[in-house]
């Protein structure tokens, strides 16, 4: 299919809403904006309200002003040109599972992408911690956090998600690294006002739903569950990659997947180290 020229055009946030509505009927909450300052950030303000509504959740926005990346960096898209959403859920995991819950959005958002991906599917891959890519560009981002709810003791956990649905060339040309958007992997723009509609809910309802079964799955056996599912999609499987903090190399290795607590090992000429936190490049440093 060849790129189309038509303009893009999200239904509004209140036909995306009524659509979700109706393929999510469980939802306790859903609601989409046309504007908000944070998806997650909402959600969480939400968890300590003592009359918030029954879980799960769903928040969306056609712009967020306020978005937060990892490590807490500003994240941002022009109105339209992502889609952008975080839903909560409750857990019982353990406390020391609580982080690889992060991992556990990254793969289920991979796999409800890989869905709708068609012949493109298998490119679309998953960088530890949880990026998602279109073979080595950026496709999208997740932001995973927990919080309690004062007035029930319910631990939840916020799953937010900005998926690039367009711009890829101009973003990565402002950035200087490689972007990708969901246009390029489907081969254009939906051709009509319902075809974006039912693209933007079938998305935003498809990674809800497996999101909220992968939080289930992880609490009933850990992160040991999703760990041959990640090495379908590990986008830096057997490559030569560099562990950063603060701009500063720490180490430098083969990847060689993940451990079951879903640290990031790393192969190098003195044995094996697993990787908690950093960033990690596989471009080649000089």
């Amino acid at each position: 299919m060849s790129m189309s020229t038509a303009l893009f055009s999200l239904p509004a946030a209140a036909v995306l809403q009524s659509e979700l509505a109706a393929r999510l009927p469980d939802f306790g909450m859903l609601r989409w904006a046309e504007e908000t300052g944070s998806t997650n950030a909402d959600l969480m303000l939400q968890a300590r309200e003592a009359q918030a509504p029954a879980l799960p959740w769903l928040l969306g926005a056609h712009l967020q002003v306020q978005g937060r990346g990892r490590a807490g960096r500003p994240w941002n898209a022009a109105p339209g040109a992502a889609l952008m959403l975080s839903c909560a859920f409750e857990t019982t995991a353990a406390p020391a599972q609580l982080p690889s819950l992060s991992l556990v959005a990254g793969i289920a958002a991979c796999e409800a992408l890989r869905r709708h991906a068609g012949d493109n599917a298998g490119q679309v891959l998953m960088k530890w911690p949880n990026d998602l890519q279109y073979g080595d560009a950026k496709l999208a981002g997740i932001l995973v956090e927990t919080s309690r709810q004062p007035a029930t003791g319910k631990r939840i956990v916020v799953m937010g998600m900005g998926l690039n649905l367009r711009d890829a060339a101009a973003i990565s040309q402002h950035f200087g690294r490689a972007v990708a958007d969901w246009s390029q992997i489907r081969g254009g723009f939906p051709a009509c006002t319902q075809d974006w509609l039912d693209m933007a809910s079938t998305l935003a309802a498809d990674i809800a739903q497996a999101w909220q079964a992968a939080v289930r799955l992880h609490e009933a056996e850990g992160f040991q569950a999703f760990l041959a599912r990640h090495a379908t999609m590990d986008a830096l499987a057997q490559r030569q990659v560099n562990v950063l903090e603060d701009g500063r190399q720490l180490l430098s290795g083969t990847a060689a997947g993940l451990d079951e607590l879903g640290r990031l090992l790393v192969r190098h000429e003195h044995g094996l180290d697993a990787i908690t936190v950093g960033e990690i490049s596989v471009r080649a440093r000089t």
